[in-house]
């Protein structure tokens, strides 16, 4: 059995009008799955997050979508198109600075082996790529995050 994780509502405080769900997690919402790749030996602690948004063909199926900078000094791949068309066609990819170009890659061939129309018979793809800089727990030169942990962290993704 999982240790239950301690929550600020466990405390009384409530911050908005809306209920948690029972995971109080994005998966919560009927369909969203989340993934991870985490990578770790010695100077090696980085990895890859898949956030699935439904359970069909996102290319296909886009969602209405918008992204909103909180301090500007993230690096992001993606969210220029995302907010000027308002659509996500992508699952959303979370990695460390110096591996969204990897990522970017890897998520652009996921969604084009889903798509085989892509670039010839309809536009091209936007993969959306965000990171973290995690240079305190890992050697962020090294390059560890490869394009295929974007597929294993997608094919890892469950509602827990």
């Amino acid at each position: 059995m999982k240790n239950k994780r301690i929550s600020i509502r466990d405390y009384g405080i409530h911050i908005g009008t809306l209920h948690t769900g029972e995971l109080n997690s994005i998966t919560d919402v009927k369909g969203v799955e989340v993934g991870h790749v985490t990578l770790q030996n010695g100077d090696m602690q980085t990895g890859v997050t898949a956030i699935i948004p439904h359970e069909g063909n996102i290319f296909k199926d886009k969602l209405i979508a918008q992204s909103h900078v909180i301090n500007g000094f993230g690096k992001t791949i993606g969210t220029i198109q995302l907010d000027e068309l308002g659509t996500l066609e992508t699952p959303i990819i979370l990695t460390n600075t110096l591996s969204i170009g990897a990522c970017s890659e890897g998520l652009v061939e996921y969604i084009l082996s889903q798509n085989p129309q892509i670039g010839r018979d309809t536009g091209t793809v936007n993969p959306v790529v965000a990171e973290c800089n995690d240079m305190y727990l890992n050697d962020i030169r090294a390059g560890f995050v490869k394009k295929e942990h974007v597929r294993m962290a997608i094919a890892n993704s469950t509602v827990d």
